[in-house]
């Protein structure tokens, strides 16, 4: 089975952005692929932020890119864009750094404002370092992750729509969408219903 990895770019340590990548690795976990989980904030932030690539925990990094075979890449919006610690880590990787790879982009927000981020900001830097298929997007309100005494969970409905998101991946990955081009569109759930938005 394709060995699939995660890169999340929250700086924070309790990030929503975190929660929903892990719902996402659990759910393509359980369908029987190898899942791993790179927290971009968890790396050493002055050999990230010189470009150190030689350094053993950004060369392991860039290693485990390297031996995926999909990618979810998931970011909180910040100033209308993915995060600049995601940037950071996006910035170290060669130019086809994506080549050959599925990828399914998330992002996380606090209002709907923000839903075109992927379309706008992320995809096309996915394409430019070669992605092989970028899959539909999800974006995740704020409010549907639900924090509490127990485990963080997402709300039922976002949880639908996510895991509509990863089985699409998950095909792409098999073979299901081999040789299909590069997808705009991305998917918010908002209560029960699924909004689709594209350029």
């Amino acid at each position: 089975m394709p060995q699939l990895l995660a890169i999340t770019g929250s700086p924070s340590p309790h990030s929503r952005t975190a929660v929903v990548a892990e719902h996402v690795l659990r759910r393509l976990t359980h369908a029987g692929f190898e899942t791993g989980h790179l927290a971009v904030r968890e790396l050493p932030a002055a050999d990230l932020l010189a470009a150190r690539r030689g350094e053993p925990e950004i060369r392991r990094a860039l290693e485990a890119v390297a031996d995926a075979d999909g990618i979810v890449m998931a970011t909180p919006v910040y100033k209308a864009s993915y995060t600049g610690l995601l940037k950071a880590f996006l910035d170290l990787l060669p130019q086809d750094g994506l080549t050959g790879k599925t990828v399914l982009p998330l992002a996380t927000g606090g209002s709907l404002a923000h839903v075109l981020t992927i379309d706008y900001a992320l995809r096309p830097v996915l394409a430019a370092l070669g992605a092989r298929h970028v899959t539909a997007g999800r974006f995740v309100l704020d409010s549907s992750v639900e924090r509490g005494p127990g485990p963080d969970r997402l709300r039922p409905e976002a949880e639908l729509d996510l895991f509509q998101a990863v089985d699409e991946f998950a095909q792409a990955l098999t073979g299901a969408g081999a040789g299909a081009a590069t997808r705009s569109g991305v998917t918010v759930a908002v209560g029960a219903t699924a909004l689709t938005t594209a350029p």
